[in-house]
C-alpha cells in the first residue's frame, strides 16, 4: 500500500531517534500509574520508551489490511483505545453493521519490550497480537483478522472461551501456552502487562507477574504448533519485524498506556 509505506517512512524518523538499546531484564520494574496516563516519564525517556497511543488521537494505527481505521468499531474514550462492542456498531444504510476489523500500528517491531493497561467488559473476550505479518494475515480469510502470536485478554469466570483450556484464559500465549501465577484485577479495573518477545525468547508478565515464557525453535514450543490452530498456517511461528495488533472481537475492551522500547542488540 503506497500510502502506507509514505506514513511509515515518515512517521519512523523521529520515533527512531528516540530509541535505546533496551537490556534484558530479570525483575519487572515498578510501574506506576502516571496522573496521565498516556504521557511518559522522564526516566522512561532516557530509557527508550516511546509511546503508541497518544491517548487522543489514532495516529501511528490503522486498520489491518486497511488504510484507515474500521469507522464505528474502535474510538478514543477518556484516553483510552475502546473496542466498541458488535451490538453498538453503526448500521450502514442497507441496515448492516458498518465492517470492522484489528487495528494494527504502522510500524512495525522486531525485538521489543511492550507495555499497556488493558480491562474488559463482563463476559468479554479480546488480545493483543504480535509478530504479525500483515500480508501474511490479509492471505487468510477473514482478511482484516490479523495472524499472531496472542496475549490473551478474557474474563475467565464468565467467558466460555476459558473453559476450553487454560491456554486460553487471560494473559496465555492463545492456543498455545497457559499462564500460571497469575493475579487478576476484577472485571471493569484495569491490569499492567508485558511482552518481551527478544530473539527467539518471549514473555507474558501481568500485574507485576511473569506468567509464562517460551523460546521458538525448540522442541516443545514446535510440538505446541503442531497441536494448535495455527498447525497448518506456513511460516505463523517464523521470528519478523512484525506490527502491534488490537483484536476486533464482539465485546468491549478498553486499552491505554500503550507504550514500547526496542532492542537493537
Amino acid at each position: 500500500m503506497i500510502k502506507k509505506s509514505l506514513i511509515s517512512l515518515i512517521t519512523a524518523f523521529p520515533l527512531l531517534m528516540l530509541l535505546a538499546c533496551s537490556q534484558q531484564q530479570t525483575s519487572d520494574p515498578t510501574y506506576s500509574v502516571p496522573a496521565e496516563p498516556t504521557a511518559l516519564s522522564e526516566t522512561e525517556k532516557r530509557e527508550g520508551w516511546i509511546l503508541l497511543f497518544d491517548g487522543e488521537t489514532f495516529n501511528g494505527w490503522c486498520g489491518l489490511g486497511q488504510e484507515q481505521i474500521p469507522k464505528g468499531h474502535w474510538v478514543i474514550e477518556g484516553g483510552t483505545i475502546k473496542k466498541v462492542p458488535s451490538g453498538e456498531v453503526p448500521l450502514q444504510q442497507d441496515g448492516q453493521p458498518l465492517k470492522g476489523g484489528d487495528i494494527m500500528t504502522v510500524l512495525a517491531f522486531k525485538d521489543f519490550e511492550l507495555y499497556f493497561e488493558w480491562k474488559i467488559s463482563p463476559a468479554g473476550n479480546s488480545g493483543i497480537k504480535y509478530n504479525v505479518s500483515e500480508e501474511m494475515s490479509t492471505s487468510y480469510p477473514p482478511s482484516h483478522a490479523a495472524l499472531g502470536f496472542e496475549f490473551q485478554i478474557l474474563d475467565d469466570e464468565r467467558h466460555p472461551d476459558a473453559q476450553n483450556g487454560p491456554n486460553r484464559t487471560a494473559g496465555a500465549l492463545y492456543d498455545l501456552i497457559a499462564p500460571s501465577e497469575k493475579i487478576l484485577k476484577p472485571v471493569g479495573e484495569f491490569n499492567t502487562a508485558r511482552i518481551i518477545f527478544k530473539g527467539n525468547h518471549g514473555e507474558h508478565w501481568l500485574n507485576g507477574t511473569k506468567i509464562l515464557e517460551y523460546d521458538l525453535k525448540t522442541p516443545e514450543m514446535n510440538d505446541r504448533l503442531a497441536a494448535s490452530k495455527y498447525h497448518d498456517i506456513s511460516g505463523f511461528a517464523d521470528k519478523r519485524k512484525g506490527h502491534i495488533v488490537l483484536q476486533d472481537h464482539t465485546d468491549a475492551v478498553w486499552y491505554r498506556n500503550i507504550k514500547i522500547r526496542v532492542n537493537n542488540q
